[in-house]
């Protein structure tokens, strides 16, 4: 079954003094590219955020965020009082009017470095084990996210390829239509040089053999019919392969160009266009399944 590598989850905790949500959010990438964003005082715990992401999603553009909102009366900000005073006294110092107040004094002396002082939270373990959970969590809500977009592409994947199937029947039912009018130009070409007492044996052979091997398109049949069957079975292995099916429509796409190259038939090759067609669909659609 397979995977998209487009997900989003998400998770809201909230504590007694503050609010916590955990987003997860993922599109595609040929390798795994991942962000990471937390506050501050989670920063031990990134690694370990890391591995367990790494561990359930192997490939997309990820990015997990922690947004912290403080729900009760209590700020970790404070003013370091002494040192504001002592920026107020010098201010007075290098002033000396009567003219500046006190507030304007204030109102300066707070914007000096480290007038304002924001202490560090330390982290607390029973609040990060419930964080840990809700990372579990979000995680499957991506990974159930992403399974509900593969089904949707599965089935369009097999719409298409049953469309490629219906489509090389066509060309296999015009393939002997396409030999006689072959066969027939052949046929007044021989004629022609007949006509002018010009027909030499063995470059008539040759010419033969050329054409046949030149337009022949057998094995094009043969192997694109091999190939549709091995994207279904793809398809419908345990694991999600985006890039096994990438390899698979590639191969399918040189056959088809092939078909098209050899065709040397209109009917033909308007069969082969919606081939295409077709196929560049998955191909898009290839690129965003893990």
């Amino acid at each position: 079954m397979i995977q998209s590598m487009t997900g989003y989850g998400k998770k809201t905790i909230q504590l007694s003094t503050k609010k916590i949500t955990l987003e997860l959010k993922s599109l595609n990438s040929k390798n795994l590219d991942l962000n990471v964003r937390i506050p501050g005082y989670y920063k031990e715990k990134e690694l370990e955020v890391r591995k367990t992401i790494s561990t359930h999603l192997k490939r997309g553009k990820i990015d997990f965020s922690i947004y912290v909102e403080m729900t009760a009366d209590e700020s970790l900000t404070s003013i370091n009082s002494a040192l504001v005073k002592d920026y107020m006294q010098q201010l007075r110092n290098i002033v000396q009017s009567g003219n500046t107040n006190d507030v304007e004094l204030l109102q300066m002396a707070v914007r000096m470095p480290d007038a304002l002082r924001t202490e560090r939270e330390e982290l607390d373990e029973e609040e990060w084990k419930i964080i840990s959970e809700g990372i579990n969590e979000v995680i499957s809500k991506l990974i159930e996210y992403r399974t509900e977009e593969g089904k949707a592409m599965e089935a369009d994947f097999k719409n298409r390829v049953s469309t490629i199937k219906s489509l090389l029947e066509k060309v296999i039912s015009l393939d002997e239509e396409r030999l006689q009018g072959i066969r027939t130009r052949l046929e007044n070409t021989v004629e022609e040089i007949r006509a002018k007492n010009q027909l030499d044996r063995n470059r008539f052979e040759q010419e033969v053999l050329f054409y046949l091997e030149k337009l022949d398109i057998n094995e094009e049949k043969v192997r694109l019919r091999s190939h549709l069957e091995y994207f279904e079975k793809t398809l419908d292995t345990p694991e999600s392969n985006g890039k096994k099916l990438g390899f698979i429509t590639q191969e399918m796409g040189r056959e088809i160009n092939t078909t098209g190259a050899k065709a040397n038939f209109a009917p033909m090759q308007k069969v082969v266009i919606q081939m295409k067609n077709e196929l560049e669909q998955i191909k898009e659609q290839v690129l965003n399944v893990l």
